[in-house]
């Protein structure tokens, strides 16, 4: 079955490495943050896919480096100042339409990546021009001060202060820090900042599926503190078909029921994976494939009331993580 769902992760790949978030005409984009998460299914695999990926991202910045070096000196306040998350899929250009585009967990995710590969000895920075991309990311992160700048967050929503956006940039920095020069104060910022949320993600979510990103794949939280985010995610937004984002989503509601996102149940498996809870673990993965497709596909999500897949079919995201559990119970 790994080969059938690794497939249609496939058939999002573009030839240069990059994803697609999905193949419908509203997903079909690059973003950075589905991207990473989407590369995270080969970093454990004997392949060059992992760098390649990243290669193409490292392109994107090098493209929009006029923006990045600007940023990296001058605080953006607007939207559309920020690094943008999204771009076409064919020019790799950025969207030019209003859009939550103030996503601070895309460059923690990014960076988080990159740190990972290079631990693990891959050949994730090509010259001199990719670490300059680092350490201008590095300044940009710092002169946002992102611990305490209101973003879009991983849902592209209101701009608040978020948790799991705080809690990426921690991630990406602790990451890169053994291969360019990272501030500790940046780092310690974030981290004062972070606990000072958690376990809340923000001012108006009390519990929101982005906040197991701390637990997996960044890694950031104390087991007892891990225990309760999965505790807490599972006890408030389960579902049958997956995992609400957080309480009262508009996204695909339906007579005030939330839509059921699919890529929460192996994300969940994936917690309980590296919490030592394999039962728990496997019991998640047989969720995930009772919500795929004939076709093998994980949707985005299921709406909650006619309890049918949207049109964001297959999502790569929720492939991915399919792939990861997958992974992280077999090949152990």
């Amino acid at each position: 079955m790994r080969d059938q769902v690794q497939q249609v992760l496939d058939t999002l790949r573009l030839a240069n490495g990059l994803y697609v978030a999905s193949p419908s005409n509203t997903y079909h984009y690059v973003w950075i943050r589905d991207v990473c998460y989407m590369a995270l299914s080969d970093i454990h695999r004997d392949n060059s896919r992992f760098e390649e990926t990243y290669h193409c991202l490292f392109d994107i910045f090098r493209k929009y480096k006029w923006k990045l070096a600007y940023h990296a000196t001058h605080k953006p306040h607007e939207a559309f100042e920020y690094i943008h998350p999204r771009y076409t899929a064919d020019t790799l250009e950025e969207v030019h339409e209003p859009w939550g585009n103030a996503q601070n967990d895309a460059i923690g995710a990014f960076l988080f990546g990159v740190g990972e590969g290079l631990r693990q000895g891959r050949a994730m920075l090509r010259d001199d021009e990719d670490k300059s991309i680092l350490t201008l990311l590095v300044s940009y992160l710092i002169t946002l001060e992102y611990w305490h700048d209101a973003d879009n967050g991983m849902w592209e929503e209101n701009r608040e202060i978020h948790a799991s956006s705080i809690g990426a940039c921690v991630a990406g920095l602790l990451a890169i820090r053994p291969f360019v020069d990272v501030p500790w104060e940046a780092i310690q910022q974030g981290l004062c900042a972070l606990y000072r949320l958690l376990p809340y993600e923000s001012v108006s979510k009390e519990v929101d599926m982005a906040l197991l990103s701390l637990v997996y794949p960044y890694r950031l939280l104390p087991a007892w503190m891990s225990e309760m985010i999965v505790e807490r995610v599972e006890g408030t937004l389960l579902r049958r078909h997956g995992v609400i984002r957080y309480v009262d989503d508009k996204y695909y509601a339906q007579q005030g029921q939330e839509a059921e996102w699919c890529m929460g149940l192996p994300w969940l498996g994936i917690c309980h994976a590296l919490l030592g809870h394999r039962e728990e673990a496997f019991a998640y993965l047989a969720r995930s494939q009772e919500q795929m497709t004939a076709d093998f596909e994980l949707p985005e999500l299921y709406q909650p009331v006619t309890e049918t897949p949207n049109e964001n079919t297959p999502l790569g995201w929720s492939q991915s993580m399919w792939l990861i559990l997958y992974d992280m119970l077999y090949d152990s």
